[in-house]
């Protein structure tokens, strides 16, 4: 039962994440401050702001999953860092082949996988220690 409750908790911040991240794009472009995907984005302000909100609405995921975790809310945070490297590492590739952003893009998002990871699951602990 522990395992299925440590998969659950990954799996909810992964699924915030996703969720978050698409939802704040779609309404970015909807809302025309973002061009439509197929089109990349190449602006360097709206890179830095997407950046931002993707660093922010990761911490939080790793939060989630900290916080859900049955034991050990730091591991549970960093394994959904670690997924967080693989996926956006494929995406780097992707995206860097189909020339959707400037390079510097995709690979900051890979770098900063593993701190948001860190910092969500440090949250958690702290907000443990506080509740």
């Amino acid at each position: 039962m522990k395992v299925l409750k440590s998969i659950g908790a990954v799996l909810a911040g992964l699924v915030f994440i996703i969720f978050t991240h698409t939802l704040t794009d779609t309404i970015l472009e909807a809302a025309g401050i973002f061009p439509p995907s197929d089109q990349g984005l190449h602006v360097t302000w709206m890179l830095v702001f997407a950046l931002f909100y993707r660093i922010v609405l990761s911490i939080i995921g790793c939060f989630i999953s900290a916080k859900l975790a049955p034991s050990n809310p730091m591991k549970h945070a960093l394994i959904l860092g670690l997924i967080g490297v693989f996926a956006s590492t494929a995406g780097a590739v992707f995206a860097i082949r189909m020339d959707l952003s400037d390079t510097w893009y995709p690979i900051a998002l890979v770098l900063v996988s593993m701190p948001c990871a860190w910092l969500g699951g440090r949250m958690a602990e702290r907000n443990a220690k506080i509740g």
